[in-house]
């Protein structure tokens, strides 16, 4: 990383950890960020100061003067709605003045995900109790893997068929767990107090020595990707967000109904939890091709 500003490396290190972004992803924000810096400090304004106005005469300008395409508007302004939305969920800024930002159209991104296989044999690659357990959760419930770590040890219910999750804007969302991630919580609680220092006591789900007092989102990252590694699966493809689009996009290959999943995902707006309904479309074309008595077939010609 080039940049100097403490931000937005703490920001690049966070979406290589959350997000699994790419050295090309990185150095795109990281260039789109700069720009944006330097566009405010001829306003006399800095990152943490910058106002929607700012921001707005920010997109303005690569619009009108640079004549930039609306891909490169709308990436440019992702970074920008990404990196705000980090300092507001840090508590860095007090309110986020990339809210009220719009974009251009263009043709959206489906989501990446792995398959059920895949998933379960990163799973079952695992030794290590602790990170089972909180691949298992993530994989159960979708959280974001800022909320996986943060997880209070007050999180599950007693019965262990309950998980509190702790979202933006400190908003707070109940999901059910599935046999395989309640079993491998128990196990975990029943482990957990050897992670701990002798009489120390520590209010986190899986706790750590390290200054937050629990697992960091970049120690997830690394080991997610050492997996990944050990059963032959590119690391690449592999992040914890991509865990949490498994998550969803399976529930609705399996029939699950969009309005649950937006609420277990913590999509305050169905429209976010819509991307998974390519799941939907891909599962109605096989429908048609395997069951419809005109579907055209390029050996048999059409079914009698």
């Amino acid at each position: 990383m080039k940049s100097t500003n403490k931000h937005i490396v703490a920001f690049l290190e966070i979406i290589v950890a959350e997000k699994g972004a790419s050295p090309r992803t990185v150095s795109s924000y990281e260039s789109d960020l700069t720009d944006v810096l330097d566009f405010l400090i001829t306003r006399k304004k800095s990152l943490l100061n910058a106002g929607t106005e700012e921001l707005r005469a920010y997109m303005h300008t690569i619009s009108e003067k640079n004549g930039l395409s609306a891909k490169t508007q709308s990436r440019r302004l992702a970074a920008i709605r990404e990196f705000y939305r980090y300092l507001f969920s840090e508590g860095i800024i007090k309110k986020n003045p990339a809210d009220y930002l719009t974009s251009p159209k263009v043709g959206q991104t489906l989501p990446k995900y792995l398959t059920e296989d895949e998933i379960n044999k990163l799973i079952n690659a695992q030794n290590d109790i602790r990170f089972k357990t909180m691949l298992e959760l993530l994989y159960a419930t979708g959280m974001r893997v800022s909320e996986l770590v943060g997880l209070p040890l007050t999180a599950a219910s007693p019965d262990k068929k309950i998980i509190t999750v702790l979202g933006k804007g400190n908003k707070e969302r109940q999901i059910p767990l599935g046999e395989p991630a309640a079993i491998a919580l128990d196990e975990w609680l029943d482990h957990r107090e050897y992670k701990l220092p002798p009489g120390r006591t520590n209010k986190w789900l899986f706790p750590s020595t390290g200054k937050s007092g629990h697992l960091t989102r970049i120690s997830f990252f690394n080991q997610l990707k050492k997996t990944a590694l050990m059963v032959g699966i590119d690391p690449q493809k592999v992040s914890p967000h991509v865990f949490r689009h498994s998550f969803a996009s399976h529930l609705v290959a399996h029939d699950a109904d969009l309005r649950s999943v937006q609420k277990m995902l913590g999509h305050a707006d169905i429209a976010t939890t819509q991307i998974y309904t390519h799941i939907l479309q891909d599962r109605l074309k096989k429908t048609v091709e395997n069951s419809h008595p005109l579907a055209y077939t390029s050996k048999k010609g059409y079914k009698n």
